[in-house]
């Protein structure tokens, strides 16, 4: 069990994704014995035992699902004779398991302005796990964002190197001006992140995104990008943005398919204030 709770606090701090499965009750003989847990990643490989054989395979199968949806599952299996014969297993009984879903987004915000400062605050309170990132150290500032994890100075150029990102890491471009928003998309482009969103109006998003292919990338880089970025209700000030891009995000990360890319020319509202400098 140890070894199982170790795995798991360290997908929290590495901004994976996992499911844990426990047993939490059982009568007559079962395999596994109330308490038992089973770790499974998202890669689809496992840490610990709930007692092995075709139910541990169910249970894998349910474990995947709560990764994919992030919804919590309750199960009972019932171990009839036809089950023992299949499977040799001595035993008999039922049993049910609860298992919950590990994990919330890292989001990397590139950019250190209004609309990053009120979206840090919005997600502290959903417990994600948030880096700010500006080349300017007034701006880049940990006094600034005191619920981010970590918060950097370095060029956009640099913006991302060392840092991990995963497909379930969320990268929100927010800087002061076109070319660092070009600069910053190149480079999270170049990542596995499984939510890259872009702030600005169609017209700016366009044309970085035919610079972007102008300079070598893939003519599909738009299946990527979410832009203009946040669920279109009308927001105008930094609050407002900051709660229509975290709707976002709860999006991708609790819906199946939440992550439908959406283009400027398919997004049926462009906020005003997103025209504007995040500063």
């Amino acid at each position: 069990m140890l070894e199982v709770l170790q795995e798991a606090v360290q997908i929290l701090e590495d901004g994976g994704r996992a499911a844990l499965a426990t047993i939490v009750s059982t009568s007559g003989s079962t395999p596994g014995k109330t308490g038992a847990k089973m770790l499974v990643r998202e890669d689809g490989t496992t840490v610990g035992t709930v007692g092995g054989g075709c139910t541990e395979a169910d249970i894998w199968r349910l474990a995947m699902e709560v990764i994919s949806t992030g919804i919590p599952k309750r199960d009972s299996f019932r171990l009839t004779a036809a089950t023992v014969a299949e499977t040799g297993l001595l035993c008999g009984g039922e049993f049910e398991v609860y298992i919950e879903p590990i994990g919330t987004p890292a989001v990397l915000i590139l950019g250190a302005g209004h609309i990053a400062s009120a979206l840090c605050d919005v997600l502290s309170n959903l417990q994600w796990r948030v880096t700010i990132i500006d080349d300017r150290a007034d701006f880049a500032d940990a006094a600034r964002f005191p619920a981010a994890k970590e918060v950097l100075c370095r060029p956009f150029e640099e913006c991302l190197d060392g840092l991990l990102v995963t497909g379930n890491s969320c990268i929100v471009i927010a800087t002061r001006g076109h070319m660092h928003d070009e600069l910053s998309l190149d480079r999270a482009l170049q990542t596995t992140a499984g939510y890259i969103g872009l702030i600005g109006s169609r017209g700016k998003i366009g044309a970085i995104l035919k610079n972007l292919r102008k300079a070598g990338a893939d003519a599909s880089i738009a299946e990527r990008v979410r832009a203009p970025i946040g669920l279109p209700i009308g927001s105008r000030t930094p609050e407002e943005i900051a709660i229509s891009i975290a709707a976002e995000l709860i999006s991708f990360h609790r819906i199946p398919g939440g992550n439908t890319p959406r283009t400027p020319d398919h997004h049926p509202q462009a906020d005003p204030l997103m025209t504007k400098s995040s500063d």
